[in-house]
């Protein structure tokens, strides 16, 4: 938890001091990439500091008010992360569009390599410090963090060697091509780094707010965990309903049990009980896990809430 905490607050704290230089840089250097990271960084500040909290709040039991928890709470951030820097993208990329049929813009090259040097060392530190932090803890929180330093390093290296260009165009005779730099770099950049990796972001998480069951490489091991337990029980059929939201899976299994089964004590029921969260959680973990007993099949089939 402490690891997982300390790794949220480093990708906050940089991603607010690299969005406010980039800010100031934008307006001195007149580069519209580098606003671009500024808005992409504090934006990600913002949703870092929810992190944080959501963080803290995964670690509370269940209560009244929140009956079932509050592990949707950490697929709405990383939702909310997602869409908020697509649509930061797809403004930038909009705005390039119209600066490359203007004829571009001019930038001051020297102060904007200055900037972009110090973005890329930023980056690249939290990066490696993220990297070594998420060995130890298995958040996805600090995965999407980790993730967004990635993305940050290889676009802040990218601009820096874009900046780098111009000057070695203006010594070169290609001075007229300088203009279009700084817009063609934000187009590139939207395209390549700020579109597919939020998407696939906030769709994943748009999906565990629906309910939507885990991916197979989940699925299928719990299934077999399952099936491990209940194949040393006198058990008629068996059938799974699963979701996960963030790091938590929710698991009911509902077990039929044959009507002359000698299983029937609540000890008994809850030794097996006891196995199969024994046998999941070794699979995945954290998981809440209920286990509903019936002789009666009609309780297990799919349903859609009406009688």
């Amino acid at each position: 938890m402490k690891t997982e905490r300390r790794g949220l607050i480093l990708s906050a704290v940089m991603s607010l001091v690299l969005g406010s230089v980039a800010l100031v840089a934008s307006v001195v250097t007149g580069s519209q990439v580098i606003l671009l990271d500024g808005l992409f960084n504090l934006i990600y500040s913002v949703m870092a500091f929810f992190s944080v909290r959501v963080a803290t709040l995964l670690a509370v039991p269940d209560n009244e008010k929140y009956p079932f928890g509050f592990a949707y709470f950490e697929s709405l951030v990383n939702a909310a992360k997602g869409l908020l820097i697509l649509g930061v993208g797809l403004l930038a990329l909009g705005d390039s569009v119209l600066v490359l049929l203007a004829g571009g813009r001019e930038i001051t090259a020297g102060l904007a390599i200055v900037y972009a040097v110090f973005a890329t060392v930023a980056s690249l530190v939290s990066m490696i410090l993220l990297r070594r932090l998420r060995r130890h803890t298995s958040s996805p929180l600090v995965e999407a963090d980790y993730a967004n330093w990635r993305i940050n390093t290889t676009i802040s290296a990218s601009v820096l060697i874009a900046f780098c260009l111009i000057p070695v165009a203006d010594m070169s005779g290609w001075s007229a091509l300088t203009p279009y730099v700084d817009p063609l770099m934000v187009a590139v950049v939207v395209v390549l780094f700020c579109l597919s990796a939020p998407f696939r972001m906030a769709s994943e998480a748009i999906k565990e707010l629906l309910n939507r069951a885990p991916p197979s490489r989940i699925r299928h091991p719990v299934q077999s965990a399952v099936e491990d337990v209940l194949g040393h029980w006198p058990v008629s059929d068996f059938s799974l309903r699963m979701v996960r939201p963030g790091r938590t899976l929710y698991l009911v299994i509902y077990v039929v049990l044959p009507e002359d089964s000698h299983v029937s004590d609540l000890k008994t029921l809850d030794r097996l009980r006891e196995q199969l969260d024994s046998g999941v959680r070794a699979i995945c973990s954290p998981l809440i896990l209920d286990v509903v007993f019936t002789a009666d099949s009609r309780w297990v089939v799919p349903t859609n809430g009406y009688q």
